[in-house]
């Protein structure tokens, strides 16, 4: 019994910093994976770029991903706490990018106790996800693409399994810097629970819009999240960015996440405060066959996270 009582209390933990919202296994699930990304405030899904790291975000915009490209990814969480993810990517026929990835999230060491709080050990914690992604170019402005998701997930000896699926669609007018995308993120759900009890994964329908501005070096995006759950404040479902463009290879970017940084305030002596939870800056350099993104964002009130990335085309 204490084992059962202990194994509920550690999948409330390792599932998410959201858990008393979202209901819902697997919430590392919603962290970003792409650099790019976390600078921009953490969701973005039309950033139109040589960037493989953006098919966990949009699996439509690996068809700007040139052919051949090896990408791993690392990114600090929460104390003993830390993600990594890698993926390469296929050009098929004229029109077609096929690409295989793989996350997994290690939760390190925590103490075992008994429903008295008695010390009975430790015991570790880790999320496994192995997938596989095709988009296809429909005409000039116009692409769509599928990614496919294995999840495995172990809690001190208990196991569960799940299957996911991303759908997303682009449109990109180069001429205009104009890019509008939708996507349904983790549409799927458990094969296998920890218990008799099956629990949802983090479905998340999203829709963005990225606009450069005519010939100035910036480029604006916003994201709308979570639009298949209305909980909180209008502004909570937004998430805004700007990209500055340096130059052809070099960018710096900024975003502000408004839901983070409501859930992520905290009462104390001078009012409330989210101690920085929300904003995100990042930089990332883009050669023609290396690619480095670097990406700083807090996504715990704990401490804050950094993100790298880095891209090698064969």
């Amino acid at each position: 019994m204490k084992k059962v009582v202990f194994a509920l209390l550690c999948i409330t933990i390792a599932t998410g910093t959201q858990a008393q919202e979202s209901q819902t296994d697997y919430n590392f699930l919603r962290l970003p994976v792409s650099a790019h990304v976390a600078a921009l405030g953490g969701d973005n899904i039309t950033i139109v770029e040589d960037d493989p790291t953006l098919i966990f975000h949009n699996p439509a915009l690996i068809t700007a991903v040139t052919d051949m490209s090896i990408n791993l990814n690392y990114m600090t969480y929460m104390e003993g706490s830390n993600t990594a993810s890698a993926s390469f990517t296929r050009a098929w026929r004229e029109r077609g990018t096929w690409a295989v990835t793989a996350q997994y999230m290690d939760y390190g060491k925590m103490r075992e106790v008994t429903a008295d709080n008695i010390e009975t050990g430790t015991f570790s914690a880790k999320d496994i996800v192995l997938g596989g992604a095709f988009a296809y170019i429909f005409n000039d402005r116009l692409a769509g693409g599928v990614s496919g998701k294995f999840i495995t997930s172990s809690i001190a000896g208990y196991n569960s399994l799940a299957v996911g699926v991303d759908l997303g669609i682009n449109y990109y007018d180069e001429d205009k810097g104009l890019s509008l995308s939708a996507v349904a993120r983790n549409l799927g759900g458990q094969i296998k629970a920890y218990n008799d009890d099956f629990e949802k994964i983090p479905f998340d329908l999203q829709a963005g819009i990225s606009k450069q501005l005519g010939k100035a070096p910036l480029r604006l995006s916003a994201t709308m999240t979570r639009l298949n759950d209305w909980h909180g404040d209008f502004a909570s479902h937004f998430v805004v960015g700007v990209d500055v463009l340096l130059s052809s290879s070099i960018y710096v970017a900024g975003g502000y996440n408004f839901r983070r940084a409501d859930e992520m305030s905290i009462d104390d002596v001078e009012g409330s405060s989210s101690h920085g939870a929300g904003f995100s800056f990042g930089a990332g350099l883009q050669l023609e066959r290396f690619k480095l993104n670097v990406a700083y964002g807090k996504y715990h009130v704990s401490t804050a996270s950094l993100n790298f990335n880095a891209t090698y085309t064969l």
